[in-house]
């Protein structure tokens, strides 16, 4: 089976299609963004919502043109605004509100794109189980860091770190066997 027609078979929802996607393409897509971060958790979060916005994309993609290079495009996208979160957190922190500057400027199909992506991760998160549920939409959400979750929630740090790791994998299989639409 070629590329296209795995394309086309996950276009028509077939689950095995973007499993299939997800396994060619996740070590293309990690190579692209780890040289952006120095934290492998931040890597692994723009892997999985790089996946997210292409497969939620994905029945707009022009099957006449390359795949690699469409994933690619929104995997930097994605990493540079992830870069413009951080940033803005860290300019918090530093007492410096307002500083932080948009890297990207977005066009009306990727505000469109976003607010796709943005309600199928929030039916993920709503289906976790309730142990990560919370912690997750505080994280993923909310871009709370894990000091002010664990703070607000009333919980260790390492029950945050761990909850938000697991709650990571269970939205990363979740999203591949495609539980929630």
């Amino acid at each position: 089976m070629n590329e296209k027609d795995i394309i086309e078979r996950a276009i028509r929802g077939d689950q095995t299609a973007y499993r299939m996607l997800y396994q060619i393409y996740e070590k293309a897509v990690r190579g692209r963004v780890s040289g952006y971060f120095k934290w492998k958790a931040d890597v692994d979060d723009v892997v999985l919502e790089s996946f997210q916005k292409a497969f939620a994309a994905l029945s707009a993609f022009d099957t006449s043109r390359e795949f690699r290079p469409w994933l690619l495009t929104i995997a930097t996208r994605t990493a540079l605004d992830h870069l413009s979160s951080i940033k803005r957190e860290e300019d918090k922190k530093e007492g410096q509100p307002g500083s932080a500057q948009q890297l990207t400027d977005y066009t009306p199909e990727e505000e469109i794109i976003n607010d796709e992506v943005h309600q199928r991760l929030m039916g993920f998160i709503e289906e976790l189980p309730s142990l990560y549920k919370d912690v997750m939409i505080k994280y993923m959400i909310e871009e709370l860091e894990y000091e002010e979750i664990a703070r607000q929630l009333d919980l260790e740090l390492n029950t945050v770190r761990t909850r938000i790791r697991r709650g990571k994998q269970h939205l990363s299989e979740m999203m591949l066997r495609g539980e929630v639409e």
